[in-house]
């Protein structure tokens, strides 16, 4: 096991070594700071609808903590669950205060502070599902080194700025997170949560990439980057609620093999489906004397 695990890390360090060699460093656009909604609101808040937007993921952030901690409400029953998940709501939470912050004067040293929450959030996530479908304890000791990789990314792109590392660290996890729920078996139901929650956060990066066409498509109401910001904040609404649902798992199959299951149910009964045949006979129309 231990010999496969360094062969595993050894092949992730390899790829993430080449991919730095072959790749020209990505700078930082500075046309990324230039939003399309830049209105004042409330009293004078510059960009304020992306501004106000990121309240939900403060309220989020909250109530997920409470409900770690109030009378174990998600019946976490794993070593490191807790603080795995502990990490990711207190992300959730910062994210509403660095994002705010950036958004009131954009700029890359305050963007620094947007992405440091979402960071934490994204490597606790790929702990926690360590934790629950390949090894507790492998998985417990992944959360702070892969917290301190996401760190490190950020400050990499800020002092030689260059968003390689920082890039795997945002999409590595949106590519790896639907995979491991689909093909790995889990620990407790209603699974499908996770892939609901991913759902939402790539419909969040369309609508962020498309943040003027929105603005125009609305009569500038909205703009694409506040939208993404509300959906962004179902991401961890869902895991919320999945977190209130789920239970121990009493057998341990992938959603994957379940697909398999059901589609081949769905494949019995209409085999079994009793066919109908109606036959019909022309009737006799008997001619009246005129």
């Amino acid at each position: 096991m231990r010999k496969r695990t360094a062969i595993v890390w050894g092949v992730a360090i390899l790829c993430f070594v080449v991919l730095m060699l072959v790749t020209p460093a990505i700078p930082q656009s500075q046309e990324y700071h230039n939003f399309a909604d830049q209105r004042e609101f409330f009293g004078g808040i510059p960009n304020a609808l992306n501004v106000i937007s990121n309240f939900p993921f403060l309220v989020v952030g909250i109530v997920g903590l409470v409900l770690c901690y109030y009378g174990n409400y998600f019946k976490l029953s794993l070593p490191g669950e807790l603080c795995g998940w502990t990490f990711f709501f207190v992300g959730v939470a910062a994210v509403a205060f660095g994002s705010s912050y950036y958004h009131l004067e954009p700029n890359d040293a305050r963007l620094v502070w947007d992405r440091l929450p979402m960071t934490v959030a994204f490597t606790s996530i790929i702990a926690i599902f360590i934790i629950e479908r390949v090894d507790a304890r492998k998985g417990t000791f992944s959360i702070v080194p892969l917290i301190l990789a996401g760190i490190v990314s950020i400050l990499y792109w800020r002092f030689f700025d260059d968003l390689r590392p920082y890039a795997v660290v945002q999409f590595v996890p949106c590519i790896a997170i639907p995979a491991m729920a689909i093909l790995l078996p889990p620990m407790y139901t209603h699974s499908a949560y996770w892939l609901w929650a991913a759902g939402f956060y790539l419909v969040a990066k369309i609508e962020e990439a498309a943040d003027v066409p929105i603005y125009n498509l609305t009569h500038h109401i909205v703009s694409g980057h506040t939208i993404k910001h509300l959906f962004a904040a179902m991401v961890p609404v869902f895991l919320t609620l999945m977190l209130a649902k789920r239970e121990v798992a009493e057998e341990r199959i992938s959603l994957l093999r379940m697909w398999r299951i059901s589609w081949t149910k769905v494949k019995s009964n209409s085999t079994d489906v009793e066919k109908i045949s109606c036959e019909y006979s022309a009737a006799p129309v008997e001619e009246r004397d005129k």
